[in-house]
């Protein structure tokens, strides 16, 4: 990470300059953003918004403090990209169980009351990502956020103890949401208080309130299949018990989740089909017919539970709403969005696909730099109308892709097609579970694919899969985007022709636009901020690091930063020896522009000479610029 360019930090260089307006104990009567909802979707939403200055934004959550036992643990790879963004990959990943691989265990041909080990999977056999799919309570995870959060620019905590109570939108005025809340904890519990803002996201779990107060309704099904979860600390002689296992039994299926810390595990235990007229009964099967069931499905092995951390039942269910926002399907268009929803307030489905946590995060991510370009007058109201557009999608296919897999988890052997037919699905459809298939369509911020050609490892729609690169001025090998940290800006990476720096016109060209012409980007970059304030603009010459000459470099990768203006050094890079970019991303040796939105999806893969494509990709994006405002810099 980079410091000290606006003078000598001697404590956590991790917490930034403070910039207001600063949060407050007593909640605003007015405020910019209110997220409704302390779990992943608002959590991240919110973090990301305290990065912001001059945006005020509040969390509030009817709780009375943090969440100390979390529901969800999975955490896929694309998850821990989004924490290295917000700084905390390193840390989660050291206290977190990692995995690497699934064990199928299943009825024993010779004797079907016992179970057998059957199959071994790889988790990540192709590499997909450089980070690794763990497990880790969901309740550390939101530390983390939070942490990032009150180390931001406005020094932003939750406010615990409000529960929301409903919200109507009026046709005008500056904060048109009116908001009522109230008090969950204290003497003055019960009471109530309206607030007002320009926006609010939902984030209030499966029974939101927010989405009731728009009218947004979960449909879908029920699958009439009951589980019971439990975390526990337990004797077992079962071999397998530090290893991610599907279990099948003719008794029923286990899905044992280990745990971080060495002994703590998670068992999603098959309770059977559930009657018509059950009427949520089942809801009220106790830990020890849980544990009993286990032990039953287990057989030979046993398996005697020291401590219950925690425990539930759930019925599996599929729900999607018809959109994010408060703007009805029939009349997209007719307004900017003012309410968004996201994570479980808006879709619903099993736990066991490991899901539920990290498309949220995602949901939460893409949200918050749209509604902090917009308020920071960045960019126009009608980038948020691409939040229910791109999420809706994503949250389809999730529901499609976990009908198939929760209802293969729940088949007895017997009744499947293939003896194999459940590590077979687990291993084809990897990259799915992993967060990796998303891709954009193509949008305000999406660009249509016509030079993807240029760059095939970098499509466009999807996430920007991380490369090694050799960093010039210390002849580092590093990853390029683990320097795309959770900032707001926009990346523009420039992959240069084969000429050396310094030589050539391609690049020297581009260079001379992209920091003198009213048509680039950063002419919209307001006048009193850094020149990369907005938009993070690197290049990677085809030589390795001792090819590059650092004194022949364009200064627009060198830019001046800060009030001493200091030279800022690492925005130069080479191609890696033996493990060329190039080569390893399919980049066309001509030359090419890849931008990556701040959310660490491609937007847009142009040619080098493609400069008024880039302008014209950007114009509709950025806001007036001859009224860019004098915010300061991210």
């Amino acid at each position: 990470m980079q410091f000290h360019h606006h003078g000598y930090v001697s404590g956590d260089p991790h917490v930034l300059p403070a910039a207001g307006p600063a949060w407050s104990p007593e909640l605003p009567e007015v405020m910019d953003v209110l997220v409704v909802g302390s779990g992943p979707a608002g959590m991240v939403a919110a973090a990301q918004l305290a990065q912001f200055p001059g945006v005020s934004t509040r969390l509030v959550e009817r709780r009375g403090g943090r969440l100390e036992i979390g529901q969800a643990d999975g955490i896929q790879a694309r998850s821990v990209e989004t924490f290295q963004a917000f700084g905390f990959a390193e840390r989660i990943t050291a206290e977190a169980y990692r995995i690497t691989e699934m064990a199928f265990w299943k009825p024993d041909p010779a004797d079907p009351t016992r179970i057998v080990r059957a199959a071994r999977a790889a988790d990540d056999p192709t590499g997909i990502s450089e980070f690794p799919h763990l497990l880790v309570n969901q309740a550390r995870v939101l530390d983390y956020f939070s942490e990032f959060m009150t180390n931001g620019p406005t020094r932003m905590r939750p406010d615990y103890g409000w529960e929301f109570r409903g919200l109507h939108v009026e046709d005008e005025g500056e904060y048109p949401v009116v908001v009522t809340l109230a008090r969950t904890v204290g003497e003055n519990a019960g009471e109530e208080r309206v607030v007002r803002a320009k926006y609010v996201v939902g984030a209030d779990g499966a029974r939101s309130k927010v989405r009731e107060s728009i009218g947004c309704t979960l449909a879908g099904d029920q699958a009439n299949h009951a589980w019971g979860v439990m975390d526990v600390l337990a004797v077992t002689d079962f071999p397998d018990i530090r290893t991610k296992c599907s279990i099948q039994s003719e008794y029923g299926n286990i899905l044992l989740i280990p745990r971080e810390g060495g002994y703590l595990f998670r068992m999603y235990v098959d309770l059977g089909s559930v009657a018509d007229d059950d009427h949520g009964a089942v809801r009220q099967t106790s830990i020890e017919q849980i544990i009993a069931k286990a032990n039953e499905i287990l057989h030979p092995y046993t398996l005697n539970v020291r401590n219950v951390a925690w425990h539930s039942v759930y019925e599996v269910g599929h729900r999607l709403t018809d959109r994010f926002d408060d703007i009805p399907v029939e009349v997209l268009g007719s307004r900017t969005p003012r309410v968004f929803i996201a994570g479980d307030a808006c879709h619903t489905h099993s736990a066991k696909a490991g899901q539920g946590m990290n498309v949220s995060i995602q949901d939460g991510f893409n949200l918050g730099w749209k509604l902090g370009h917009v308020l920071q007058g960045r960019s126009p109201e009608s980038l948020l109308a691409t939040y229910s557009a791109e999420r809706h999608v994503v949250a389809k296919n999730l529901i499609d892709f976990d009908k198939e897999w929760s209802t293969l988890m729940a088949t007895k052997p017997e009744d499947l097609k293939d003896p194999s037919e459940l590590e077979d699905f687990y291993v084809r459809t990897a990259e799915f579970p992993a967060g990796f298939l998303t891709e954009y369509a193509p949008s305000l911020i999406v660009g249509e694919p016509a030079h993807q050609g240029l760059a095939t490892g970098f499509p466009i729609g999807k996430r920007f899969k991380s490369p090694i690169v050799e960093r010039v001025c210390d002849t580092n090998p590093v990853h390029l985007g683990h320097h795309a940290t959770a900032d707001g800006r926009w990346r523009i990476y420039v992959f240069a022709d084969a000429a050396p720096a310094g030589e050539g016109t391609l690049v020297p060209e581009f260079a001379d636009w992209l920091t003198t012409s009213a048509a680039s980007p950063l002419a919209a970059t307001p006048r009193d901020g850094d020149i990369d304030a907005w938009f993070d603009v690197k290049v990677v010459y085809q030589q390795d690091h001792t090819g590059v000459d650092l004194g022949r470099v364009p200064e627009a990768f060198l830019p001046r930063t800060g009030p001493f203006d200091l030279i800022d050094y690492e925005k130069v890079y080479a191609a890696a020896q033996g493990d060329d970019v190039f080569d390893a991303r399919g980049i066309d040796r001509d030359g090419v522009i890849v931008v990556v939105r701040p959310d660490q999806y491609v937007a847009n893969v142009l040619p080098l000479a493609g400069y008024e494509e880039l302008g014209a990709f950007f114009a509709p994006i950025l806001a007036v610029r001859d009224s860019a405002p004098e915010a300061a810099a991210v």
